[in-house]
Protein backbone atom coordinates (compact mmCIF):
# COMPACT_ATOMS: atom_id res chain seq x y z
CA UNK A 1 0.00 0.00 0.00
CA UNK A 2 2.84 2.77 -0.94
CA UNK A 3 1.89 6.05 -1.29
CA UNK A 4 3.39 8.85 -2.80
CA UNK A 5 2.87 13.06 -2.92
CA UNK A 6 4.08 14.82 -5.12
CA UNK A 7 4.18 18.72 -6.46
CA UNK A 8 5.17 19.05 -9.75
CA UNK A 9 6.18 23.01 -10.81
CA UNK A 10 8.19 22.44 -14.13
CA UNK A 11 8.55 26.59 -14.50
CA UNK A 12 8.56 27.91 -10.87
CA UNK A 13 8.37 31.71 -10.28
CA UNK A 14 9.57 32.19 -7.38
CA UNK A 15 13.64 31.73 -6.69
CA UNK A 16 13.14 29.79 -3.87
CA UNK A 17 10.33 27.37 -5.70
CA UNK A 18 11.47 23.55 -6.09
CA UNK A 19 10.87 22.18 -9.90
CA UNK A 20 9.75 18.82 -8.28
CA UNK A 21 8.92 17.69 -3.73
CA UNK A 22 8.11 14.36 -3.67
CA UNK A 23 7.46 12.52 -0.65
CA UNK A 24 6.84 8.63 -0.91
CA UNK A 25 6.14 6.05 1.41
CA UNK A 26 7.40 1.99 0.38
CA UNK A 27 4.92 -0.34 2.83
CA UNK A 28 6.22 -3.86 2.36
CA UNK A 29 6.81 -6.91 4.37
CA UNK A 30 9.41 -6.15 6.64
CA UNK A 31 11.48 -9.07 5.95
CA UNK A 32 11.45 -8.74 2.42
CA UNK A 33 15.39 -8.09 1.17
CA UNK A 34 16.27 -5.25 -0.21
CA UNK A 35 19.03 -2.46 -0.08
CA UNK A 36 18.80 0.88 1.12
CA UNK A 37 19.47 3.83 -1.32
CA UNK A 38 23.06 4.51 -2.97
CA UNK A 39 24.24 5.11 -6.41
CA UNK A 40 24.64 2.57 -8.91
CA UNK A 41 24.59 2.09 -13.03
CA UNK A 42 28.00 2.70 -15.08
CA UNK A 43 28.65 5.73 -13.99
CA UNK A 44 27.08 5.48 -10.30
CA UNK A 45 24.62 8.03 -11.41
CA UNK A 46 21.58 6.22 -10.40
CA UNK A 47 20.24 6.63 -7.02
CA UNK A 48 17.59 4.35 -5.78
CA UNK A 49 17.09 1.56 -2.96
CA UNK A 50 17.12 -2.13 -4.81
CA UNK A 51 15.04 -4.98 -4.19
CA UNK A 52 16.81 -8.18 -3.57
CA UNK A 53 13.67 -10.37 -3.42
CA UNK A 54 15.06 -13.93 -5.51
CA UNK A 55 13.86 -13.68 -8.76
CA UNK A 56 13.27 -9.58 -8.06
CA UNK A 57 16.90 -8.90 -7.79
CA UNK A 58 17.67 -5.02 -9.02
CA UNK A 59 14.11 -3.85 -9.27
CA UNK A 60 13.13 -0.52 -7.53
CA UNK A 61 10.08 1.38 -6.60
CA UNK A 62 11.43 4.82 -6.61
CA UNK A 63 14.68 6.52 -7.80
CA UNK A 64 16.36 9.58 -9.75
CA UNK A 65 19.90 9.71 -11.91
CA UNK A 66 21.78 12.56 -12.50
CA UNK A 67 20.73 12.68 -16.22
CA UNK A 68 17.89 13.90 -14.97
CA UNK A 69 15.24 11.08 -15.18
CA UNK A 70 13.12 9.68 -11.95
CA UNK A 71 10.67 7.59 -11.74
CA UNK A 72 8.10 5.91 -9.05
CA UNK A 73 5.78 2.86 -9.00
CA UNK A 74 3.01 1.85 -6.61
CA UNK A 75 1.24 -1.68 -7.09
CA UNK A 76 -2.76 -1.51 -7.58
CA UNK A 77 -4.60 -3.23 -4.77
CA UNK A 78 -5.74 -6.35 -5.86
CA UNK A 79 -6.77 -9.48 -4.81
CA UNK A 80 -4.71 -11.99 -6.86
CA UNK A 81 -1.62 -11.96 -7.69
CA UNK A 82 -0.09 -13.47 -10.88
CA UNK A 83 3.25 -14.97 -9.30
CA UNK A 84 4.55 -15.83 -13.02
CA UNK A 85 4.04 -12.04 -14.34
CA UNK A 86 7.09 -9.84 -14.64
CA UNK A 87 8.82 -8.04 -11.54
CA UNK A 88 7.16 -4.85 -11.77
CA UNK A 89 10.16 -2.80 -10.23
CA UNK A 90 12.17 -3.02 -13.42
CA UNK A 91 9.57 -0.71 -14.99
CA UNK A 92 11.70 1.97 -12.67
CA UNK A 93 15.12 0.32 -12.89
CA UNK A 94 14.72 -0.13 -16.51
CA UNK A 95 13.77 3.85 -16.98
CA UNK A 96 16.65 5.19 -14.98
CA UNK A 97 19.16 3.78 -16.76
CA UNK A 98 17.62 3.58 -20.42
CA UNK A 99 18.11 6.60 -22.84
CA UNK A 100 14.65 6.64 -23.95
CA UNK A 101 12.51 10.07 -23.33
CA UNK A 102 9.72 9.54 -20.24
CA UNK A 103 6.85 9.97 -23.31
CA UNK A 104 8.58 6.98 -25.32
CA UNK A 105 9.36 4.90 -22.38
CA UNK A 106 5.41 4.73 -20.78
CA UNK A 107 3.96 4.06 -24.37
CA UNK A 108 6.41 1.13 -24.46
CA UNK A 109 5.46 -0.05 -20.95
CA UNK A 110 1.48 0.81 -22.03
CA UNK A 111 1.84 -1.54 -24.58
CA UNK A 112 3.45 -3.89 -22.42
CA UNK A 113 1.56 -3.47 -19.67
CA UNK A 114 -0.64 -7.01 -19.28
CA UNK A 115 2.50 -8.57 -18.73
CA UNK A 116 2.89 -7.28 -15.18
CA UNK A 117 0.56 -7.57 -12.00
CA UNK A 118 -1.56 -4.21 -11.83
CA UNK A 119 0.40 -0.95 -11.35
CA UNK A 120 0.52 2.82 -11.43
CA UNK A 121 4.02 4.44 -12.65
CA UNK A 122 5.43 8.13 -12.84
CA UNK A 123 8.51 8.69 -14.95
CA UNK A 124 9.75 12.17 -15.60
CA UNK A 125 12.83 13.85 -17.17
CA UNK A 126 13.64 16.63 -15.36
CA UNK A 127 16.73 18.55 -17.40
CA UNK A 128 15.53 18.34 -21.02
CA UNK A 129 15.87 21.72 -23.30
CA UNK A 130 11.88 21.85 -23.48
CA UNK A 131 11.73 21.77 -19.65
CA UNK A 132 10.59 19.65 -17.26
CA UNK A 133 8.11 16.64 -18.12
CA UNK A 134 6.27 13.90 -16.59
CA UNK A 135 4.21 11.36 -17.27
CA UNK A 136 1.98 9.54 -15.29
CA UNK A 137 0.46 5.54 -16.53
CA UNK A 138 -2.22 3.46 -14.69
CA UNK A 139 -2.19 0.04 -15.84
CA UNK A 140 -5.86 -0.09 -15.05
CA UNK A 141 -6.70 3.47 -15.99
CA UNK A 142 -6.05 4.98 -19.53
CA UNK A 143 -4.58 2.80 -22.18
CA UNK A 144 -2.47 5.87 -23.43
CA UNK A 145 0.59 7.77 -20.77
CA UNK A 146 -1.01 11.08 -19.64
CA UNK A 147 1.01 14.26 -19.63
CA UNK A 148 0.94 16.06 -15.80
CA UNK A 149 0.80 19.11 -15.77
CA UNK A 150 2.12 21.67 -12.84
CA UNK A 151 0.01 20.59 -9.39
CA UNK A 152 0.02 18.77 -6.71
CA UNK A 153 -0.81 15.20 -6.75
CA UNK A 154 -1.59 11.69 -4.68
CA UNK A 155 -0.95 7.97 -5.43
CA UNK A 156 -1.80 5.06 -3.47
CA UNK A 157 -2.66 1.45 -5.13
CA UNK A 158 -5.59 2.85 -6.89
CA UNK A 159 -5.60 5.35 -10.15
CA UNK A 160 -3.57 9.05 -10.49
CA UNK A 161 -5.92 11.01 -6.85
CA UNK A 162 -8.71 8.11 -6.44
CA UNK A 163 -10.28 9.96 -3.74
CA UNK A 164 -9.51 7.48 -0.99
CA UNK A 165 -9.47 9.32 2.31
CA UNK A 166 -5.99 8.58 3.57
CA UNK A 167 -5.09 9.82 0.37
CA UNK A 168 -6.62 12.78 0.22
CA UNK A 169 -5.77 13.32 4.43
CA UNK A 170 -2.28 13.03 3.37
CA UNK A 171 -2.41 14.81 0.29
CA UNK A 172 -3.36 17.98 2.69
CA UNK A 173 -1.08 17.74 5.02
CA UNK A 174 1.42 17.32 1.93
CA UNK A 175 0.25 20.50 0.75
CA UNK A 176 -0.19 22.61 3.88
CA UNK A 177 3.52 21.51 4.90
CA UNK A 178 4.69 23.04 1.08
CA UNK A 179 2.76 26.07 1.67
CA UNK A 180 3.51 27.08 4.86
CA UNK A 181 7.19 25.65 3.96
CA UNK A 182 8.01 28.50 1.63
CA UNK A 183 10.47 29.89 4.03
CA UNK A 184 11.69 26.77 5.25
CA UNK A 185 15.46 25.61 4.96
CA UNK A 186 15.62 22.42 2.76
CA UNK A 187 16.42 20.10 5.99
CA UNK A 188 13.26 21.43 7.95
CA UNK A 189 11.50 21.47 4.68
CA UNK A 190 12.52 17.35 4.98
CA UNK A 191 11.75 17.06 8.39
CA UNK A 192 8.33 18.29 7.98
CA UNK A 193 7.71 16.22 5.33
CA UNK A 194 8.65 12.91 6.98
CA UNK A 195 6.22 13.96 9.69
CA UNK A 196 3.61 13.84 6.91
CA UNK A 197 4.86 10.23 5.50
CA UNK A 198 4.79 8.54 9.24
CA UNK A 199 1.32 10.06 10.08
CA UNK A 200 -0.21 7.51 11.72
CA UNK A 201 -4.45 8.74 12.02
CA UNK A 202 -6.89 5.79 10.07
CA UNK A 203 -9.01 7.38 8.32
CA UNK A 204 -12.01 5.57 8.51
CA UNK A 205 -14.62 4.30 7.26
CA UNK A 206 -13.54 4.48 3.62
CA UNK A 207 -15.92 3.63 1.09
CA UNK A 208 -13.39 3.89 -1.78
CA UNK A 209 -10.81 1.57 -0.44
CA UNK A 210 -13.59 -1.36 0.67
CA UNK A 211 -14.50 -1.08 -2.76
CA UNK A 212 -11.90 -1.63 -4.28
CA UNK A 213 -10.68 -4.20 -2.05
CA UNK A 214 -13.74 -6.01 -1.05
CA UNK A 215 -12.68 -9.28 -2.07
CA UNK A 216 -10.63 -8.81 1.16
CA UNK A 217 -11.13 -9.10 4.80
CA UNK A 218 -12.19 -5.67 6.24
CA UNK A 219 -9.97 -5.94 9.21
CA UNK A 220 -6.93 -5.80 7.03
CA UNK A 221 -7.65 -2.61 4.51
CA UNK A 222 -8.60 -1.40 7.61
CA UNK A 223 -4.97 -1.59 8.89
CA UNK A 224 -3.86 -0.02 5.16
CA UNK A 225 -6.07 3.10 6.11
CA UNK A 226 -3.37 5.56 7.54
CA UNK A 227 -0.81 7.54 5.40
CA UNK A 228 1.91 5.37 7.68
CA UNK A 229 0.73 1.39 7.74
CA UNK A 230 1.54 -0.75 10.87
CA UNK A 231 0.75 -4.65 10.80
CA UNK A 232 2.61 -7.48 11.90
CA UNK A 233 4.95 -8.36 9.56
CA UNK A 234 4.10 -5.91 6.92
CA UNK A 235 4.12 -1.56 6.57
CA UNK A 236 5.95 1.51 5.74
CA UNK A 237 9.75 0.62 6.02
CA UNK A 238 11.01 3.19 3.59
CA UNK A 239 10.27 7.42 3.55
CA UNK A 240 11.46 9.19 0.37
CA UNK A 241 11.72 12.65 0.24
CA UNK A 242 13.13 14.41 -3.17
CA UNK A 243 13.55 18.09 -4.05
CA UNK A 244 14.65 19.49 -6.78
CA UNK A 245 15.52 23.35 -6.91
CA UNK A 246 15.51 25.77 -9.74
CA UNK A 247 19.07 25.79 -10.12
CA UNK A 248 18.88 21.65 -10.31
CA UNK A 249 20.19 20.90 -7.10
CA UNK A 250 18.69 17.61 -5.73
CA UNK A 251 18.38 16.69 -2.02
CA UNK A 252 17.53 12.91 -1.65
CA UNK A 253 16.52 11.83 1.83
CA UNK A 254 16.04 7.97 2.75
CA UNK A 255 14.67 6.81 6.03
CA UNK A 256 14.84 2.99 5.91
CA UNK A 257 14.06 0.41 8.68
CA UNK A 258 16.94 -2.04 9.56
CA UNK A 259 16.64 -5.37 10.47
CA UNK A 260 12.66 -5.74 10.38
CA UNK A 261 12.41 -3.56 13.64
CA UNK A 262 10.21 -0.82 13.65
CA UNK A 263 12.00 1.13 16.50
CA UNK A 264 15.15 0.81 14.55
CA UNK A 265 15.88 3.20 11.44
CA UNK A 266 18.84 4.99 9.60
CA UNK A 267 18.66 8.11 7.65
CA UNK A 268 21.14 8.63 4.59
CA UNK A 269 21.47 11.80 2.45
CA UNK A 270 22.31 12.70 -0.62
CA UNK A 271 22.91 15.67 -2.64
CA UNK A 272 24.02 16.54 -6.67
CA UNK A 273 23.32 18.35 -9.27
CA UNK A 274 21.34 17.30 -12.30
CA UNK A 275 24.18 17.19 -15.30
CA UNK A 276 22.91 18.98 -18.33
Amino acid sequence: MCIIFFKFDPRPVSKNAYRLILAANRDEFYHRPSKPADFWGTNNEILSGLDMEVGKEGGTWLGISKRGKMAALTNYLQPVIDKNAKGRGALVANFLSTDLDCFSYMKNVAAEGHLYNSFNLIAADLNTTMGDVMYYYGSKGEPEPVPLKAGTYGLSCSLLDTPWKKLQYGKQLFTQVIQEGQDLAKEELVQELLKVLNNEEPQLPDPAIEDQGKDFVRPILNSYAAVCVRCPGYGTRTNTIILVDMEGRVTFTERTLLDADITRWKTSNFHFRLQH
